[in-house]
């Protein structure tokens, strides 16, 4: 439970400070921030929850691929890390994306089977998780690799409440955000082709 909490904390924080507008600021300051908005999120409410928990009741523990991609994206914002490059969050965001259909609408009743029960015994989708991670280390994709990686071992030492491998590897918001950036990028794609088509 404290493990969860801390989650909520750290996923609170990181959220807040990938939206806020800090890029007028040095790292140092933007670091500042961060661990700003770290005791920001266990700022008491007057119901006995924090900030964090009370996001936490809102959308539930993330995955735990969400959390590394959070925690990449702001090193990244910090300036430690320099930014992932289009050709590699693309194999990230289909993969999410098919990870995602494979999962919600037959856990909402869509079709026959409930992917959703393979989490509990999850040998097959250990043996698909690990090769898609050989794939991303083929890809040279680091950050699909970490994510995938750290998924599964957090799912081996029981890091969640939940019990089911899925809840570690996807959430909805991950899902929303793969098939919203592949959705954009190929339209984006098209204007540039469209602007420097011959006329």
């Amino acid at each position: 439970m404290i493990i969860a909490n801390w989650q909520a904390v750290l996923t609170f924080a990181l959220i807040l400070f990938l939206l806020l507008p800090l890029r007028r600021l040095s790292p140092a300051y933007r670091l500042a921030v961060l661990l700003g908005l770290v005791l920001v999120a266990l700022i008491p409410l007057s119901t006995g929850l924090t900030l964090a928990g009370l996001l936490r009741g809102l959308t539930d523990d993330l995955a735990m691929t969400s959390i590394v991609w959070l925690v990449a994206a702001s090193i990244i914002r910090l300036g430690y890390l320099p930014p992932v490059p289009l050709a590699a969050k693309w194999p990230l965001w289909l993969c999410f994306a098919v990870l995602g259909l494979v999962l919600y609408p037959a856990a909402l009743g869509v079709g026959m089977v409930d992917t959703y029960r393979w989490g509990y015994s999850p040998r097959a989708l250990l043996v698909l998780v690990a090769a898609l991670t050989v794939l991303f280390v083929l890809l040279r994709n680091t950050l699909g690799v970490v994510m995938l990686a750290f998924a599964t071992l957090a799912f081996i030492v029981d890091l969640k409440p939940s019990d089911n491998y899925w809840d570690y590897l996807i959430d909805p918001f991950m899902v929303i955000y793969s098939l919203s950036a592949l959705i954009m990028s190929v339209f984006r794609r098209r204007e540039r082709d469209t602007q420097h088509a011959p006329d």
